[in-house]
C-alpha cells in the first residue's frame, strides 16, 4: 500500500532489505530477555531512558512518560509533543485503564474546509501546513497518566529528554535516512529547515542532532506542566504561527483541550484476556470482533498462512472493518453499541455468513463508512519489576506530521485533520472509503486505528504489544497474537513472520513478500479473493512474559522477552 504514501518510498527500500535478510534466515533469533524490567521502542536512546527510570524504582507509567518525551527528541518523524495518541495501562493488582489523548479539531473547523468551490478535495490542504493541524494532546495525556498512576516527579521523568534535545545525540543510519526523506518539505518551512535541514546537506550516521528550541520547550513543560503547554508561551507561539500561515488554531482551542480516561475494550480468545483500545480508536473493536469470529475455526490446526486460514482471517477482518467504518467514531459525537460488536454471540451470527470456499464481496455487507489513519505513528511497550504494564501508541499522522514547526518551540506539528473525512464517500490516500461518522466537527477527535494492547491469562500478565501502520495496525497486532497463541511461535518468530492485510474496502487481500506461496495464492484466487503485493507497514514492539514463547520455560532468570520489528531500520529492546 506504500504506493499511496510516496513520502515513505525512500525508507521502504531500506525496509525491504531488512525483511529480506530476516526471511532468508533458517529461523528467527530468540527474543532478548531480562529479569526485572523491559522497554521496547523505536529508538535505542528512548528505550535506555525508560530502563533507567525502571532501574531507579519508577513504575511502568513513569517509564512511559520518560520514553514518550525522549522519542519526541530522538524519533521526530513520529515521537511527539505536537500530536496525540493512546495509552493502555494494566497494573499488577489487576486495575486497568485507557488514556485518550487523541487530537481534537479546532473550533473554527468545518465539514467542508478542505473542499474547493466544486466540492472536490483540494490536494495536500489537509496534510501539509497549518490548516492541517489539530490540537495536540500528548502533553495533557502524559500528565494525566503521571498524576493518576505514576510515582515520580515530572522533572525527573523529563530530564533525559531535555538533555538529549539540548546537547544532541549522534544519529544512527536509520535516523539520518528518515530526516533526509523529508528534506524537501522542511526546506519550505524556515523554522523546520533551521532544525531539521542540516544547512541543505544530507544527514549522515554519526552527525550530532541538536534541538535547542525543543529543549527550552521541554524545560518549560517540566517546570509548568500542562498549563505551560496549553496556556503559556508555547501555545501562544503555535497560535501565532498558525495565524501567520493561514491556520485556524486559537488560544481558546488549546485552553479547552482535555485528555480523557476511558474503560478499555476487553474480550477473550482461547483462554487469553485481551485489553485494548476503545473509541475513538477502532483498534480494540477490530481485534476483538475478528478474534471472536476466528475462535470458531481451528486456526492452529489449519496452519500458518494456509489458504483456508488466510481465507477465514480475511473474512473476519472484512466484517470487523465494515463495522468499524460504518458505526464507529468519537464517542462524544457518535453513539455506537460497542459491546454488541465485541460480543461472542454477534461473532457467531457473522460467522454464519462466511462460506468456507468463497470470498464475500465487500460491498454486499453494506454502505461505505469512515476511516483514515496516517502512518507517522510509533509504539512502545513497557513492563516493570512489579508486573505493571503500559502499551502506548502516539502519532503525528503523516511522517513528520504537517512538516511545519512553530518558530521558537522546536515542535513538529501534526496533520491530524487529515484523519477526518474530508469528503464522505471518497477514497482516501490509503484506498479507505470515508463516511459521515468521521466528518469534521469542532472539538471532535478523529477515528483512529491505533491499538495499544495488553494480554493476560488467568489474571497474570502475558503480553504487551502495539505498532504503527495506519489501518494496518489492528491487522498487524492481530497476526502477531495469532502467531503466538495459535501457531506456537517464539516472540521474534511471531513478529518477523510475513503478514497479510485486509480491510473491507478496497476489496483486496494484500500480502508482504513471501507471505503466501504460489499454491496458496492460486487457491485464494479461486475462492474469489483479489490479491495484491504490499510493502512493509508495521513496526511491532512487543514484550512476552514468562518465556520466549507462550508456555515455554524461561531462560535462566529472565522473565521478560522483547522483540522489535525488523521492518524499520531502527528500534531497540532494553531491559535489566
Amino acid at each position: 500500500m506504500n504506493t499511496r504514501n510516496p513520502g515513505k518510498l525512500a525508507a521502504i527500500a531500506l525496509l525491504a532489505l531488512s525483511l529480506a535478510a530476516t526471511a532468508a534466515q533458517a529461523a528467527s533469533p530468540l527474543p532478548i530477555g531480562a529479569a526485572h524490567g523491559m522497554v521496547v521502542s523505536a529508538h535505542r536512546l528512548a528505550s535506555d531512558t525508560g530502563v533507567d527510570v525502571l532501574r531507579k524504582g519508577g513504575n511502568a507509567v513513569d517509564a512511559a512518560i520518560a520514553v514518550a518525551y525522549a522519542l519526541a527528541v530522538t524519533f521526530p518523524e513520529a515521537g511527539n509533543i505536537g500530536g496525540g495518541g493512546f495509552m493502555t495501562i494494566r497494573l499488577h493488582d489487576g486495575r486497568q485503564s485507557f488514556i485518550d489523548f487523541r487530537e481534537t479539531a479546532p473550533q473554527a473547523a468545518t465539514a467542508n474546509m478542505y473542499l474547493d468551490a466544486a466540492g472536490n478535495v483540494v490536494p495536500a490542504l489537509s496534510t501539509r501546513g497549518y490548516r492541517a493541524v489539530a490540537i495536540p494532546g500528548t502533553v495533557a495525556g502524559l500528565e494525566l497518566a503521571r498524576t493518576r498512576y505514576g510515582t515520580r516527579p515530572r522533572a525527573v521523568l523529563m530530564a533525559s529528554a531535555i538533555k538529549l534535545a539540548r546537547e544532541g545525540f549522534a544519529l544512527d543510519q536509520g535516523d539520518a535516512e528518515f530526516l533526509n526523506q523529508a528534506a524537501a518539505d522542511f526546506a519550505r518551512d524556515a523554522p523546520s529547515a533551521a532544525i531539521f535541514g542540516n544547512h541543505g546537506q544530507p544527514w549522515h550516521a554519526g552527525d550530532r542532532f541538536i534541538q535547542a528550541d525543543l529543549g527550552r520547550t521541554l524545560q518549560a513543560i517540566s517546570a509548568g506542566g500542562v498549563d505551560a503547554f496549553y496556556k503559556g508561551a508555547v501555545a501562544q507561539r503555535i497560535v501565532a504561527a498558525s495565524k501567520a500561515h493561514g491556520g485556524i488554531l486559537t488560544l481558546a482551542d488549546f485552553g479547552a483541550y482535555r485528555a480523557v480516561e476511558r474503560a478499555p475494550i476487553t474480550c477473550d480468545y482461547r483462554g487469553f484476556h485481551v485489553i485494548s483500545a476503545p473509541p475513538p480508536s477502532s483498534g480494540g473493536v477490530v481485534i476483538c470482533e475478528a478474534m471472536n469470529i476466528l475462535a470458531g475455526y481451528p486456526m492452529g490446526a489449519l496452519g500458518f498462512h494456509s489458504a483456508q486460514g488466510v481465507h477465514y482471517m480475511t473474512e473476519a477482518l472484512r466484517r470487523a472493518f465494515h463495522d468499524r467504518n460504518v458505526n464507529l467514531g468519537d464517542p462524544g459525537f457518535v453513539k455506537a453499541d460497542v459491546a454488541r460488536f465485541v460480543a461472542p454471540g454477534y461473532a457467531d451470527q457473522l460467522r454464519q455468513g462466511i462460506a468456507a470456499d468463497k470470498a464475500t464481496p465487500s460491498t454486499s455487507l453494506g454502505v461505505p463508512g469512515s476511516d483514515h489513519e496516517g502512518k507517522s505513528t510509533t509504539h512502545f511497550s513497557i513492563v516493570d519489576a512489579q508486573g505493571n504494564a503500559v502499551s502506548l501508541t502516539y502519532t503525528l499522522n503523516d511522517w513528520f506530521g504537517a512538516r511545519v514547526t512553530a518558530a521558537g518551540t522546536g515542535i513538529l506539528l501534526n496533520d491530524e485533520m487529515d484523519d477526518f473525512s474530508s469528503k464522505p464517500g471518497a477514497s482516501n490516500m490509503f484506498g479507505l472509503v470515508e463516511g459521515a461518522n468521521n466528518a469534521i466537527a469542532p472539538g471532535k477527535r478523529p477515528l483512529s486505528s491505533m491499538t495499544p494492547t495488553i494480554v493476560t491469562r488467568d489474571g497474570k500478565l502475558v503480553m504487551v504489544i502495539g505498532t504503527p501502520g495506519g489501518s494496518h495496525i489492528p491487522t498487524g497486532v492481530l497476526q502477531v497474537m495469532l502467531n503466538l497463541i495459535d501457531h506456537g511461535m517464539t516472540l521474534t518468530e511471531a513478529v518477523d513472520a510475513p503478514r497479510i492485510h485486509a480491510q473491507w474496502l478496497p476489496d483486496v487481500l494484500y500480502h508482504e513478500t513471501n507471505a503466501l506461496s504460489a499454491d496458496t495464492m492460486a487457491s485464494l484466487a479461486a475462492r474469489g479473493h483479489r490479491l495484491e503485493p504490499m510493502g512493509y507497514e508495521n513496526h511491532i514492539a512487543a514484550i512476552l512474559v514468562g518465556g520466549p514463547a507462550i508456555g515455554a520455560p524461561p531462560r535462566g532468570h529472565d522473565q521478560l522477552y522483547g522483540a522489535i520489528d525488523p521492518r524499520l531500520p531502527m528500534g531497540s529492546v532494553a531491559g535489566y
